[in-house]
C-alpha cells in the first residue's frame, strides 16, 4: 500500500474540527444567510451606491469584493470555489478582459507557492522532516524546559518550509508519546499534576510554534503571499524570499522564546525539572529511522539548494549579469522539476523522488484562493475603486502612523479568530494599500502588520489548523485554550507592532513617510 501524502492525511483529519455542522443539511443557517446576503448585496450596491468621485467600474467591483467577502467569510459555497468569481464577474462587468484575469491564477506568486508545496510533499513522502524534528530535539537537551524549547524549535523550523498542519502534525504524536512513557515511567516522587502541566503546556507549545514558525519565510504560510502578491499588484515592486527572511526569522524567534517563557514560567509552571524517559524515547525513534536513506539524502540536498537560490537570488542577478526576469517562483518550480527527474531506490513501487500520483494531492484550493486574490485585487486597481477608497481614507490624515499600526494589528489578530486567515488577509490587504497612500505612509508599514497578524490566531480551535489538531488531542478544553492563548495573541501582537514600526524600515532600507503610488 503506497503512502499517503501528507497533505491528504491532514485533510481528513481537520475535517474533524470544521467550522460548520453538516450533518443531514446541505446548509448551516450561516451559510444559507451568506448565500443569499453576497448577491443581494451586490445588487444592492449597483442599484443605490452612486458616489460623484467613483465610475461605475468602480462601484460594480465594489459590489463584487462584497460579495466574495460575505462568501468567503460563511463559506456559503467552498472557498476555493468562490475564488473562481472573478473569472466570470471581472469580464462582465467589462473591468478586465478574460485574458487579463486568468493570467492573474498563473502569477509567478502562485508558482512560488506550488513549488514549496511540492517540496513540502518530498519532505513528507520520505520522512526527512521527522528525521530533523527529532535531531533537532535530542541536541537541545533532556531537561522539561529545554524539551518544551526542542519541541518548539523544531516545530517552528519545519512550519517555515512545509505547512504548520503538517508540521504539528508531525510533532503531536512524538510529544504524546513522550507523556505516555513519563506517565507510565514516574515514581512516587513524581507528581502527576507536574506532569498533566508539562502535557498541556507541550501540546499548546506545538502548536503555537507551527503557527509561530510559519512567519519566517514568505512560503511558510498562506497570509504572506499574498501579501507579496497584493504589494507587488498594487505597487509594482517586489518583497523577496531573503529580504522577508531578514524580517521573518527575527520575528519568529523572538516569539518562539517569549511563548516558551509564557507557557514554562507563567501559564503552567510545574516543579518538573527532568522528564521520566523523555530522552530514551526520542533516542528510540530516531534509532528506528535508521541511517538517512538515499532519498532523504537528495531531498535535503535539494531543500538546501533551493534556501540558497532564495536566499541569494538578488545578489547573483546583481553581480553577474544575469537576466534578471529570474524571479522566486522560478526557482521553485525548477527544483520541482529536480524532485521529479531524480530515481528512487526504495524497494516500493517509486520510481522518482516525486511522481504525479503524489504531486496531485497538492491543495489547489489553496492556490485558486491566491489566483482568486490577485484577480480581484488587479480589479480593484484598474477600475479605480482603490484611488477612490484611498481618498475617502484621507480622514485619517492626521492620525499617527504608530497607532493606526495598533488598531490593524490588534483588529486582523482577533478577527483572525474566527475567520479564514487567507481569506482575512485577501480582503483587508487592497485596503491597507489604498491606506497607506491616503495618509502618506509606506504601504509595507500597514500591509505586513496585518498579514502577520493574519497568521497569528492562538485562542479557538477554528482559528488556525494548528489549534484543531491540538485541541483534538483531547489534553485542553476551549476554555483552557482561550485563557492561554488570549496573551499569545497580546504578545505577538506587541511584537509585531515593535518589529513593523521601529525595526522594519532600518532592516528593508526605507521611511516610514516614503509614500508609494497605486498602479
Amino acid at each position: 500500500m503506497t503512502k499517503q501524502s501528507g497533505f491528504r492525511r491532514n485533510a481528513q483529519y481537520l475535517t474533524f474540527f470544521s467550522k460548520k455542522d453538516h450533518t443531514n443539511q446541505s446548509y448551516s443557517m450561516g451559510q444559507l444567510l451568506g448565500l443569499i446576503l453576497g448577491p443581494l448585496l451586490f445588487v444592492l450596491i449597483l442599484s443605490f451606491f452612486h458616489p460623484v468621485e467613483l465610475p461605475f467600474k468602480g462601484v460594480y467591483v465594489l459590489g463584487i469584493t462584497v460579495w466574495i467577502a460575505i462568501w468567503w467569510i460563511t463559506e456559503a459555497i467552498p472557498i476555493a470555489a468562490t475564488s473562481f468569481l472573478p473569472l466570470i464577474l471581472l469580464p462582465l462587468g467589462h473591468v478586465l478582459s478574460p485574458e487579463q484575469v486568468s493570467s492573474e491564477y498563473g502569477n509567478d506568486i502562485i508558482f512560488l507557492f506550488l513549488g514549496g508545496f511540492i517540496l513540502a510533499i518530498a519532505m513528507e513522502r520520505w520522512n526527512l522532516h521527522t528525521r530533523v524534528a527529532l535531531t533537532i530535539i535530542r541536541y537541545i537537551g533532556a531537561s522539561t524546559s529545554k524539551i518544551l524549547l526542542g519541541f518548539m524549535i523544531a516545530t517552528g523550523f519545519l512550519s517555515m518550509f512545509v505547512s504548520n498542519t503538517a508540521a504539528v502534525m508531525i510533532m503531536i504524536p512524538i510529544g504524546l508519546a513522550i507523556i505516555k512513557e513519563a506517565n507510565e515511567l514516574k515514581d512516587d516522587d513524581v507528581k502527576s499534576d507536574s506532569i498533566s502541566k508539562f502535557e498541556k503546556s507541550l501540546v499548546l507549545a506545538i502548536g503555537y510554534s507551527g503557527t509561530i514558525g510559519g512567519l519566517g519565510t514568505l512560503i511558510g504560510t498562506p497570509p504572506l503571499i499574498i501579501l507579496k502578491g497584493q504589494f507587488e499588484q498594487h505597487f509594482g515592486q517586489e518583497i523577496s524570499f531573503a529580504k522577508w527572511m531578514i524580517v521573518g526569522i527575527p520575528t519568529v524567534i523572538i516569539l518562539i522564546a517569549l511563548a516558551w517563557a509564557y507557557l514554562r514560567f507563567i501559564a503552567f509552571r510545574h516543579d518538573l525539572k527532568y522528564l521520566p524517559g523523555g530522552q530514551t524515547l526520542i533516542e528510540d525513534k530516531l534509532n528506528r529511522l535508521g541511517k538517512m536513506s538515499y532519498e532523504e539524502k537528495v531531498v535535503q540536498a535539494i531543500f538546501i539548494l533551493a534556501s540558497l537560490l532564495w536566499i541569494t537570488r538578488e545578489f547573483i542577478l546583481k553581480n553577474f549579469s544575469i537576466t534578471s526576469e529570474v524571479a522566486d517562483g522560478t526557482i521553485a518550480i525548477f527544483i520541482s522539476i529536480l524532485l521529479f527527474i531524480f530515481p528512487a531506490k526504495s524497494k516500493e513501487k517509486h520510481k522518482r523522488i516525486i511522481d504525479w500520483e503524489v504531486a496531485k494531492e497538492l491543495p489547489w484550493g489553496v492556490l485558486i484562493l491566491f489566483g482568486g486574490g490577485l484577480a480581484l485585487a488587479k480589479g480593484i486597481s484598474e477600475s479605480g475603486l482603490a484611488k477612490w477608497l484611498g481618498e475617502q481614507l484621507k480622514m485619517l490624515d492626521g492620525v499617527h502612523p504608530l497607532v493606526i499600526v495598533i488598531v490593524i494589528t490588534i483588529f486582523v489578530l482577533f478577527l483572525t479568530e474566527v475567520t479564514s486567515n487567507t481569506a482575512t488577509a485577501t480582503m483587508i490587504l487592497p485596503i491597507l494599500a489604498a491606506l497607506s497612500v491616503a495618509v502618506g505612509v509606506h504601504p509595507l508599514l500597514l500591509m505586513v502588520p496585518a498579514a502577520m497578524a493574519a497568521n497569528c490566531a492562538y485562542m479557538l480551535p477554528v482559528g488556525t489548523p494548528p489549534n484543531a489538531i491540538i485541541f483534538g488531542s483531547g489534553k485542553l478544553s476551549i476554555k483552557e485554550m482561550a485563557k492561554v492563548g488570549v496573551w499569545v495573541n497580546l504578545i505577538s501582537a506587541v511584537i509585531i507592532i515593535v518589529v513593523v514600526y521601529f525595526l522594519m524600515p532600518h532592516i528593508l532600507g526605507f521611511d516610514i513617510s516614503d509614500t508609494l503610488n497605486l498602479k
